[in-house]
Order: structure tokens, then C-alpha cells, then sequence
């Protein structure tokens, strides 16, 4: 209960629901926690329930690391404070270049994040790491194909976990934007949420009923590697046609550079040139990530088939492109889905993500704590 309530300050009701414990249970705890000085309830308008259970001061500090290919991002929280008062650490080389090498300039980014939230090293409480690869969740192993720049060796949770002296804990990072957006956003209600991450790849996480659906070898939610066009390009996973083929971030570079190249313009070096451009009116960028938005809507219209969730989140940063994306999506879901899975009147959303780049780091802080509480169920169960 205690965790829960440092994952977020929240109504006993909203805990109820984000432990699946019965309302008189969570009643309960909340008077004991309070009883014991470890939490306080803030009233709401002098209602009892409808206040937030609220840590009381602590020192302790939960950290998430988002590893992506071009991207890291660390968020350190003191785990008193609201979910979005968090100190923020972004490097914009990510692990491109390799684990080995990203490794000494992500443990400075966690030690300067944790540093600007007022506490010390030994004051971290938890750690989550959120990686864009497939995470076998009973060995927390990569699942292969494990794909460039990452190695069979990679140990990213045993190389940080060290550094702070916990268990850190590791998963996809389109389930961690998944579980923060579920925890986080203004539709925490939502029974069956998918997060879409549209980076340098494609992925997705899916919720349900408050938990990860991850798959037997953590390979649930993988749509960058659906299979769009039978005779496409080879994909680095083996296959071809890849989703991520079509709509990754080489796709959509090697498509503006086509482009350009007919008038001697320089082409993007960056997905975040294309971006960048987009949303500058550059003409040829807005139609590459229009396309690319309607390419994903038909992918997400299938997922929409399968799972009928009430939310669709996405991230990522092709996210940043906002309505170019968006409407090319919501074009294709009316189109493919099924009707009832996306009409207006079946209170299904498609929208961007709300804690923007910091979702996957966020996700990851959640899973960290989470992970804590797993370990002590596990310690009190062993005789």
C-alpha cells in the first residue's frame, strides 16, 4: 500500500482501483499508514475520501531511464513529491553507438538527476530501465533477435542497479510509456489502454485491467515487425516489410531524400530534421509524416480488431508532429477498424501522449517501485 501510494498521491478510490483491492481494505491500510505517521490524508473540500493519501516527508528517490537509440532520458523523483516533480536528464546521443559506451555518461546523467532533487546516491529507493527491445519478463533477458546496437552481454539492470546499490528492473519501453500514461493521464480510468511509440522505431505497449500484457517471451505489442508489404525492404529483425520498414525513422528520411534530391535541396540527417521541418510547413515533410500516419493507422486499426481498447495513445517522437500524424491515423482507423471499435459514440480516444518524451523514463520510475514491491512479496512468502 505504501508503494502504491508513492507511485501516486491519490483517493483511496483511485488506489483501490490501481491495487485491485476492495475499497474497505484500502480504508484500512490508509488508517494504519496514518496511525504509523507513514502517510496524511489532504482533504478535499472537507470530504474524507475525496482527498489524496499523501507520503509524509522522505528522503528516499525512485529513478527511471528511458535507454533509447538516439535518445536517454533519466527522471529522479523524492518520492513525497507529485509524479511531475521530477528532476529530468536528456542526452540526445542515446546508445547508438553502443552499451559500453553509453554507459559512464548515463550513470553521470542519474547521479546529476538524483543530485537535483536534494538527496544523495545511497537516498535512491528504486530503479526502472526501459530499454526499445524485447524483455523475456521471467529472465529479464533480452528476447531474440536481439537486434543492433544491443549485445547478448548487454546487462544494462545489473551495470546501473550496481552503481545505486538496488535491484533495478527492466522492460520494453512502449509497455513502460503504456503503464505511465495508464497511471498518469487524465484517462486513468481506461480498462484497456495501448501506448504507440514512434521513434527511430515502432512499438507498442498494451494494458489490461491494470496489467502489462506482455506475452510469453515479452514479444506482445511488437507491431513495428506486422508485416505490411510482402516484397518490402528486408527489416534488421529478419523479416520484410516491416511496419518499421515503412515508417521508421530511415524510412522516412531515405523518403525525403528522394525527394529533395530531384532539386539538389540537402536531405535530413535526423528524424528530428524531418520533425522539425513538418511542422515548419516544409511540403515534402508533412506528407511523408502524413503517409506515414495513415501507414500506422491501418496497423493500429488491426490492433483496434484484436483488443478494442477505450485509448490509443501515441508517443514517441513523431508525436511532436501532433495533427499531421494524428489525422492520417484517425483516417485509417475509420477506415480498416471495425466501426464499433472506434466510433465517437463508443467513448474510444486516439490522442497524443500527455507526459510527451518523458513517458517511457516516467514508466520506468512506476516499474521500479513496482519491482520493489514484487521483491518484498517475495521475501515474505520464503520460509
Amino acid at each position: 500500500m505504501l508503494l502504491a501510494v508513492a507511485i501516486k498521491a491519490d483517493t483511496q478510490v483511485g488506489i483501490a482501483r490501481r491495487t485491485l483491492l476492495s475499497q474497505a481494505t484500502v480504508s484500512a491500510a490508509v488508517r494504519d499508514l496514518e496511525a504509523a505517521e507513514l502517510v496524511h490524508g489532504v482533504r478535499a473540500e472537507g470530504k474524507g475520501r475525496g482527498g489524496k493519501v499523501c507520503l509524509v516527508p522522505v528522503e528516499n528517490v525512485g529513478v527511471g531511464v528511458h535507454l533509447g537509440y538516439n535518445h536517454v532520458t533519466v527522471v529522479a523523483r523524492r518520492l513525497d513529491k507529485e509524479f511531475d516533480q521530477v528532476a529530468v536528464r536528456v542526452n540526445a546521443e542515446g546508445v547508438s553507438r553502443g552499451w559500453h559506451r553509453a554507459l559512464p555518461v548515463v550513470k553521470d546523467m542519474i547521479i546529476d538527476a538524483v543530485d537535483a532533487t536534494g538527496q544523495r546516491r545511497n537516498d535512491v529507493f528504486s530503479l526502472g530501465i526501459a530499454v526499445p527491445r524485447m524483455i523475456d519478463p521471467r529472465t529479464a533477458a533480452f528476447t531474440p533477435p536481439i537486434l543492433h546496437p544491443w549485445r547478448a552481454e548487454d546487462d544494462p539492470a545489473g551495470d546501473l542497479g550496481a552503481l545505486l546499490g538496488v535491484r533495478a528492473v527492466i522492460d520494453n519501453d512502449a509497455n513502460l510509456g503504456a503503464l505511465a500514461e495508464q497511471t498518469y493521464g487524465t484517462r486513468e480510468n481506461a480498462e484497456t489502454v495501448v501506448y504507440v511509440k514512434a521513434s527511430t522505431g515502432v512499438g507498442a505497449g498494451i494494458i489490461v485491467h491494470n496489467s502489462v500484457l506482455r506475452g510469453h517471451r515479452g514479444m506482445a505489442g511488437e507491431i513495428g515487425h506486422l508485416t505490411v508489404d510482402p516484397d518490402g525492404a528486408v527489416c534488421q529483425c529478419g523479416g520484410r516489410g516491416c511496419l518499421e520498414t515503412v515508417i521508421g525513422a530511415e524510412a522516412l528520411i531515405a523518403q525525403v531524400r528522394a525527394a529533395r534530391a530531384r532539386n539538389s535541396a540537402a536531405g535530413p540527417e535526423q528524424l528530428e530534421d524531418i520533425i522539425r521541418a513538418a511542422n515548419a510547413q516544409d511540403a515534402v515533410c508533412m506528407r511523408v509524416i502524413q503517409d506515414a500516419g495513415r501507414t500506422l493507422g491501418r496497423s493500429l486499426a488491426q490492433l483496434c480488431n484484436m483488443f478494442n481498447p477505450d485509448l490509443i495513445v501515441v508517443g514517441g517522437q513523431l508525436a511532436e508532429c501532433q495533427h499531421l500524424l494524428l489525422e492520417g491515423c484517425m483516417e485509417s482507423l475509420r477506415r480498416f477498424a471495425l466501426p464499433g471499435a472506434v466510433a465517437s459514440s463508443s467513448q474510444f480516444d486516439l490522442t497524443l501522449s500527455e507526459l510527451g518524451t518523458k513517458a517511457e523514463a516516467q514508466g520506468a520510475l512506476v516499474l521500479g517501485l513496482r519491482g520493489q514491491e514484487s521483491a518484498e512479496s517475495t521475501e515474505n512468502t520464503e520460509p
